[in-house]
């Protein structure tokens, strides 16, 4: 009789197992490298794919801190920019909807049908391109740090140095560490500004001009073209002031305060990140 119970007792669910890995594809500019983590059923049966896109200067690497949760029930990925990581670089001066162009050819490669894209400063200019050129594949888009900078933002930002690692003393190294501090978010740990700084100095001259892209990028005249679902982070770092009036231009955004966050709060509050991407993204 024991037995007979045991024989017919129905299996208890296991929790996902999920794969963080790292791989490459190609694209117009070369190989690009990925960051993607998928539950064991590989992904493909589960929810929307998230494609998360990083600002200039950094790499996919930014999003792990949240990629494995995020990963239980949906596949995650996670591109390094061309001129980032160690994703093959650019020919010449690139712009957000070139970069949008070589994502697409990652996604060709996949044949994915439908995504969800988050994206911050370049990489939200880039999300944003993404959701232009394929309305009927992007779903939802969540962004922070848009840049729709002011005159005055742009000279400011100007003045920073471009690529980095560039003096043998080391000193614009020493300046842009010194920068990242400076601007440090609430809960940041330190070995989050390394990697950050470490992401920068790889990027070498990329690092300036994707950074140019950001400041080159229309705003104005494209988001008011996104019709997709869209949710704006603001938390209170270089863009708090200006996200009012990114807001005011997307035509379906909501906008969430996060005023206890700062820069880098993706390393800071990944908890926080995921809950509000759960609730946006899994309607």
């Amino acid at each position: 009789m024991i037995q007979a119970k045991t024989r017919n007792r129905l299996p208890v669910p296991q929790p996902a197992v999920v794969h963080l890995r790292r791989s490459y594809a190609d694209g117009r500019y070369g190989q690009i490298h990925l960051w993607t983590a998928y539950p064991s059923g590989g992904g493909f049966d589960e929810r929307t794919p998230l494609i998360c896109l990083h600002p200039s200067g950094g790499s996919g690497r930014a999003f792990t801190p949240v990629m494995c949760e995020l990963g239980s029930d949906r596949s995650v990925y996670a591109p390094d920019l061309p001129g980032h990581g160690t994703s093959d670089a650019t020919p010449a001066r690139f712009s957000a909807a070139d970069l949008a162009g070589a994502v697409c050819d990652f996604l060709d490669s996949l044949r994915l049908r439908t995504i969800d894209v988050a994206g911050g400063q370049l990489g939200a200019a880039v999300a944003v391109e993404l959701a232009l050129a394929r309305p009927q594949q992007v779903r939802r888009i969540m962004l922070w740090d848009v840049p729709a900078y002011s005159s005055q933002d742009r000279v400011a930002l100007l003045a920073q140095p471009g690529g980095l690692g560039v003096r043998e003393d080391g000193a614009d190294v020493a300046e842009e560490w010194r920068r990242l501090l400076e601007r440090r978010g609430p809960g940041v740990p330190v070995a989050a500004l390394a990697q950050e700084l470490a992401d920068r100095v790889h990027a070498g001259a990329s690092s300036a001009r994707g950074m140019a892209a950001a400041l080159d990028y229309p705003a104005g005249e494209r988001l008011p073209l996104i019709k997709q679902s869209t949710l704006l982070l603001r938390p209170r770092d270089d863009s708090w002031d200006q996200a009012p009036r990114v807001r005011a231009l997307l035509p379906n955004a909501t906008m969430v305060d996060l005023p206890e966050l700062g820069a880098n709060f993706l390393a800071a509050a990944p908890a926080c990140f995921i809950e509000l991407a759960r609730e946006f993204l899994d309607r």
